[in-house]
């Protein structure tokens, strides 16, 4: 199945302006994202979806390819969205632009899933949940699966509640898990799910893929052991910088 991924790539960061365009490694913070892309199996195109001209000519600049958008899109998800629009393939990953350290592996695995299951409209990744501290973060999405991993519902909550004693975080298979934020998409699910209303859990949780699980589309989830560590915070990118410096090339 033809498969693109598209990583979306805004100048504005509340936490971080303008990291997509850090280069303290000698490239930029979206240009090691995307080589990473580059190393997932069976990929036919990788493209920036950005909003900005400046990251439209760093990508350029080290041979990538990518597209202005506009600049109104209330989510990542529209901005790929608008590119998915002028793409002929079947599969969409969407990579964000903040994770120079995603596994090709787990992104292969990503459309996999869906390759897997003709009746999914979309997949996405968890790994187990850590920590009692994540479990109760709100900050930590969570979700629960039902047989062959289908996501039943996703939360801020602590999910699966645990009516008696405390959650066995050590069960395998798992039972608990944390919601990564990376996606695989039919392409026409893609662009349905871009026009449909938000629904009352997603507006309720603030989570964008609830406007799927809301009018009844099947989610895939994938289990991998660890993720990525993406680079939200100052501090994240200066621990990124000293792991790139560290490792042999």
């Amino acid at each position: 199945m033809r498969t693109a991924i598209i990583i979306p790539a805004r100048y504005a960061s509340t936490r971080l302006p303008a990291k997509a365009l850090l280069r303290e490694t000698g490239k930029y913070l979206v240009q090691h994202v995307y080589e990473q892309a580059l190393r997932v199996p069976n990929v036919e195109t990788v493209i920036v979806a950005t909003d900005d001209s400046r990251i439209l000519a760093a990508v350029e600049s080290f041979g990538g390819r990518a597209m202005m958008t506009r600049r109104d899109h209330p989510s990542g998800t529209d901005r790929i969205a608008e590119v998915a629009q002028t793409l002929d393939v079947e599969l969409i990953l969407n990579l964000q632009g903040d994770e120079p350290l995603i596994d090709p592996g787990s992104l292969e695995l990503l459309a996999k899933l869906l390759r897997d299951d003709p009746k999914a409209e979309m997949a996405t990744l968890a790994i187990p949940v850590a920590s009692e501290e994540i479990y109760h973060n709100p900050n930590c999405v969570k979700v629960v699966c039902g047989e062959g991993g289908r996501a039943l519902y996703f939360s801020r909550s602590p999910i699966p509640h645990v009516r008696d004693g405390k959650p066995d975080l050590a069960a395998k298979p798992p039972l608990f898990l944390h919601h990564l934020g990376l996606y695989a998409y039919r392409r026409d699910a893609l662009l349905a799910l871009s026009s449909l209303p938000p629904h009352p859990l997603e507006q309720l949780e603030k989570l964008e893929q609830l406007r799927a699980i809301g009018h009844g589309w099947t989610i895939r989830v994938g289990v991998i052991a660890h993720a990525g560590r993406g680079v939200d915070t100052p501090a994240d990118y200066e621990r990124f910088v000293a792991e790139y410096r560290a490792t042999p090339s």
